[in-house]
C-alpha cells in the first residue's frame, strides 16, 4: 500500500484521436506516468486514489463530438464517473479519507482542483460499486427519468429498450413497484434470462430475432403502450411511436443504436406525437443531482429489503478499461460496467 510523500506508477488510459465510425482499442493508449501522493503547496483540492470506474454509452459522445466543449480532447486523460478514496485534502469540504463519486480521470491516483462536484458518500453498508451505478448516475437517471418524466400510474403497460443495461433493469423493477405491467427487450438469451427471472419484467423479447419490431410490440402490447423508456432509437423509437396509447410519454434517456453510424436514422412516425398526444422529453441524470438525498431516501429502502435486483459486469485493472467501454456498444456486457482498480 502507497503512502502519502511516496513516489509511485500511475496507470492511465489517454484518448488518442477523434473517432468516427465503431470505436476500436486502438483509440486509447494503456500508459504509465509517475506522481507523488502529495498535494501541491498551495493546493485548495484532493488527491484522490481511484477505485471503482464505470464505462457508459454517453462516452461514445465525447469521443465524437470534437471540438466541443466537455469532449474528449486527443492526447488528454479519459473521464468519466467513478468512486475514489481522499488520500489527502486541502478542502474544506473533504477529510482524508472520505469516499466520493463523480467525475473522475481514468488513472490510478488522481490531484484534483476543483472537487466542489464530487458527492460524499455516506452510506458504505452497500457495495462502493453500486456509486458506479444503482446508487449513482445510472440510478437517478433511472429513477428521475422514470418518475418525473414518465409520471407512471398504477396499471399504465410500460416498455424499456436496452432493458439489462445499467438504467434499463432498474427502470423496469421500477415500474413493478409501481403496479405497472412492464416489458423489456434486449440482445441476447442471457439477457432475456435475467429480465424475466431475476428481473421481473412481465414479457420480454429479443429484438435481434424479430423480423418486424412493430409485429413484436404489438404482441406484448395488444392495448397499446402509455410508457416508453427510451434508450435505443432509430428503427426501434419508429415502431413504438405506432404503439403509443393517447397522452403516452416518451423519455428520452439515450438513443445507442445510433451512436457509431456515420450518419443518423430517420425516424419517419413522429407524426404519431400529434394525433396520440404523447409528451416525448429528453433529460440528463446532472439535471437532479441536487435531489441526491430524495434520490437514496427511496433507493436505499429498495436495496436493503431486496425489493430492486442489481448485476454488475466487472473487470479488473485500468487495462481492462477500454475495452469494456468499447462493449457496451456491441452488448457484450450484462449489467452495469464496472472497472474496478482498487478495493483499497
Amino acid at each position: 500500500m502507497a503512502h502519502i510523500g511516496e513516489e509511485v506508477k500511475n496507470k492511465q488510459v489517454i484518448f488518442r484521436d477523434y473517432v468516427r465510425g465503431f470505436p476500436k482499442e486502438s483509440d486509447f493508449i494503456i500508459t504509465s506516468a509517475t506522481i507523488r501522493l502529495k498535494l501541491p503547496q498551495g493546493s485548495n483540492g484532493l488527491l484522490l486514489k481511484t477505485l471503482y470506474l464505470s464505462c457508459d454509452p454517453y462516452m461514445r459522445w465525447l469521443m465524437e463530438f470534437q471540438p466541443a466543449q466537455n469532449s474528449f480532447s486527443p492526447g488528454s486523460l479519459i473521464y468519466g464517473f467513478g468512486v475514489a478514496k481522499v488520500l489527502e485534502s486541502a478542502h474544506s469540504g473533504f477529510s482524508e479519507g472520505d469516499l466520493v463519486w463523480g467525475i473522475l480521470k481514468w488513472e490510478e491516483y488522481s490531484v484534483m482542483e476543483e472537487p466542489g462536484k464530487l458527492i460524499k458518500i455516506q452510506h458504505t453498508d452497500v457495495p462502493l460499486s453500486y456509486y458506479t451505478g444503482i446508487l449513482g448516475m445510472p440510478g437517478i437517471t433511472a429513477y428521475f427519468g422514470f418518475h418525473d418524466i414518465c409520471s407512471p400510474k398504477k396499471g399504465e403497460y410500460v416498455y424499456v429498450s436496452a432493458a439489462s443495461g445499467a438504467v434499463g433493469q432498474l427502470v423496469g423493477q421500477l415500474a413493478k413497484l409501481m403496479g405497472c405491467y412492464v416489458v423489456g427487450s434486449a440482445g441476447s438469451r442471457e439477457k432475456i434470462e435475467l429480465l424475466k427471472n431475476k428481473f421481473g419484467f412481465d414479457e420480454v423479447f429479443n429484438y435481434k430475432e424479430e423480423q418486424d419490431l412493430d409485429a413484436a410490440l404489438k404482441r406484448c402490447f395488444p392495448e397499446g403502450i402509455d410508457i416508453y423508456f427510451e434508450n435505443v432509437g432509430g428503427k426501434m423509437l419508429d415502431a413504438v411511436l405506432l404503439n403509443m396509447r393517447p397522452h403516452g410519454r416518451i423519455a428520452v434517456c439515450g438513443m445507442i443504436s445510433q451512436y457509431n453510424l456515420d450518419q443518423s436514422e430517420g425516424v419517419h412516425n413522429l407524426l404519431q406525437l400529434a394525433i396520440q398526444r404523447i409528451r416525448m422529453e429528453g433529460f440528463g441524470a446532472p439535471d437532479y443531482f441536487h435531489l441526491n438525498a430524495k434520490f437514496l431516501e427511496a433507493m436505499l429502502p429498495y436495496i436493503r429489503e431486496g425489493k430492486i435486483s442489481y448485476v454488475e459486469d466487472t473487470v479488473h485493472g485500468l487495462e481492462s478499461g477500454p475495452a469494456a467501454l468499447i462493449g457496451l456498444f456491441s452488448g457484450r456486457n450484462v449489467g452495469k460496467q464496472v472497472v474496478a482498480i482498487s478495493t483499497e
